[in-house]
C-alpha cells in the first residue's frame, strides 16, 4: 500500500514524512486511533516506503522489488504481529500459523477490524491473544541481522492484546537492535501497558473527514460520488463503517426521504402506511441506515438555521432540502424531538424489534411532534 492510498490523515503521514527526511525517526511508533481510522494501512504504507529503493514524491514508487514484497507482507524483514488463536488443542496462539490468511485478508480488506479478521480465521467465540511465545519469538527474529541487508521492521497490529506479556519487551522498545524500527498499532492506549506507552512516540489519528471518505471510495469505484457523500456523512469518521455501509446501502437515500417527509408534514396517512409497508422489507441494516440519513439531515438543518453563512458539506439537492427544512415555521425543539424518536427507533430495530410497527409509529410520533401533541405511541 502506498501512503496515497491511505485515506486522509494529511497530518500524521506529513510528520512522518519529515521526520524520515529529517533522519530523526523514532526506533519505536505507536499509531493510535479509533477503529476505522487507517491504523494498519498506514504502518503498512510507511514501512512500503522505507523499504522502497526507488522513493519519489514523498511516496514509494510501487514497482520496485521491495514494494511488491512488502506490499504482499512477504518482505523478508517485515515482520508482522496480529492477534491470533490456537490452531489445534495444546498449541499457542502464534502470528506465523496465521500468516497467509492474514495476507489474504490485508489485501482483501486493509481497513477490517479486529472482529473481521477473528471472523476471517474462523476464531468463532475465541479471543485474539499476542502470547508470551510469541513475544519472545519477536525478540529472536529482530535480534538476528536482516535478511537484506537493511533495515528490519516489526508491526504490531491491536499492541493492546500485548497485555503483561508486553512486558517481555520492553528492553526491546527501548533499545531496539540496530536499523530497526517498531511500529504498533492500537485504538485504545488505556488498555496498553504504561511501560509500553512510556517508551514509544504516539501519533495520533483523527477521524477521517467526510470528504476524503467520499473521495476514497470513488477512488476505489466502490460508490458514485452521489451514494459516496451520503455514506461519507453517516460513517461518522470511519472509513471502516463507510465500507460497510456500502454493502448495506443499495440505492440512493434521497428520494426516498424527500417523499417520507412529504408524507409526514402532509399528514398523509396513505403514504405513511406505504413506506411503513415498503421499509419493512428492506434489511435492518438498509433501514438503519435510511434512519440515520434522516438524522444528519435534520442535524444540518439545524446546522444551516444557527451558521446561515456557512454552506452545509452536502450535494446541491440535499442543501436545497435542508435549507428548506430549516426556513420552516419548526422551532429546533421539535427537529430535535425528531432527531432523537428516529434515535430510538433505530436502537429498537437493532434489537430486532419488527420493523414494520417500529416504522409505522415513528411516523405517527413524528407527526404528532409537528402538531405539537407529542404523546408516546406503543
Amino acid at each position: 500500500m502506498l501512503l496515497k492510498q491511505v485515506v486522509g490523515q494529511y497530518a500524521a503521514k506529513s510528520w512522518l514524512h519529515t521526520m524520515w527526511e529529517d533522519e530523526r525517526l523514532p526506533h519505536a511508533l505507536l499509531i493510535t486511533g479509533a477503529e476505522g481510522t487507517g491504523g494498519l494501512p498506514l504502518a503498512l504504507a510507511f514501512a512500503q516506503f522505507i523499504f522502497c529503493t526507488n522513493k519519489k514524491d514523498g511516496d514509494a514508487c510501487g514497482n520496485c522489488s521491495d514494494c511488491y514484497k512488502t506490499s504482499r507482507l512477504e518482505h523478508a524483514d517485515l515482520h508482522v504481529t496480529f492477534p491470533s488463536i490456537a490452531p489445534k488443542p495444546n498449541t499457542k496462539a502464534m502470528s506465523r500459523h496465521f500468516i497467509q490468511k492474514f495476507r489474504e485478508f490485508v489485501a482483501q480488506t486493509p481497513y477490517g477490524t479486529t472482529y473481521d479478521w477473528l471472523q476471517f480465521i474462523n476464531a468463532e467465540n475465541k479471543q485474539g491473544n499476542i502470547t508470551a511465545e510469541e513475544c519472545r519469538e519477536i525478540l529472536e527474529n529482530l535480534n538476528l541481522k536482516s535478511y537484506e541487508g537493511g533495515r528490519k521492521i516489526q508491526i504490531i497490529w491491536r499492541a493492546e492484546y500485548l497485555k503483561k506479556e508486553g512486558n517481555i519487551l520492553l528492553k526491546l522498545i527501548e533499545e531496539p537492535p540496530p536499523d530497526t524500527l517498531l511500529l504498533l498499532v492500537a485504538e485504545d492506549t488505556d488498555e496498553i501497558l504504561p511501560t509500553i506507552l512510556s517508551r514509544t512516540q504516539m501519533i495520533r489519528l483523527a477521524p477521517i473527514s467526510a470528504a476524503d471518505i467520499a473521495q476514497g471510495l470513488t477512488d476505489r469505484s466502490l460508490a458514485d460520488p452521489r451514494k459516496a457523500a451520503q455514506t461519507a456523512h453517516l460513517a461518522d469518521g470511519s472509513f471502516t463503517e463507510a465500507l460497510k455501509l456500502v454493502r448495506y446501502t443499495e440505492n440512493d437515500l434521497f428520494p426516498h426521504v424527500k417523499k417520507w417527509f412529504n408524507a409526514l408534514f402532509t399528514q398523509n396517512g396513505i403514504e405513511i402506511s406505504k413506506f411503513a409497508d415498503e421499509w419493512s422489507k428492506a434489511g435492518r441494516e438498509q433501514q438503519k441506515n435510511f434512519l440515520q440519513f434522516n438524522i444528519h439531515l435534520l442535524e444540518q438543518a439545524i446546522r444551516v438555521r444557527y451558521l446561515p453563512g456557512v454552506p452545509p458539506p452536502l450535494p446541491d439537492e440535499e442543501v436545497e432540502f435542508v435549507k428548506k427544512l430549516a426556513n420552516r415555521n419548526l422551532a429546533t425543539e421539535l427537529i430535535q424531538k425528531m432527531i432523537e424518536r428516529i434515535s430510538k427507533t433505530i436502537y429498537y430495530i437493532e434489537r430486532n424489534a419488527h420493523g414494520k410497527t417500529q416504522l409505522h409509529a415513528l411516523s405517527i410520533m413524528i407527526v404528532q411532534i409537528l402538531q405539537g401533541r407529542e404523546q408516546e405511541v406503543f
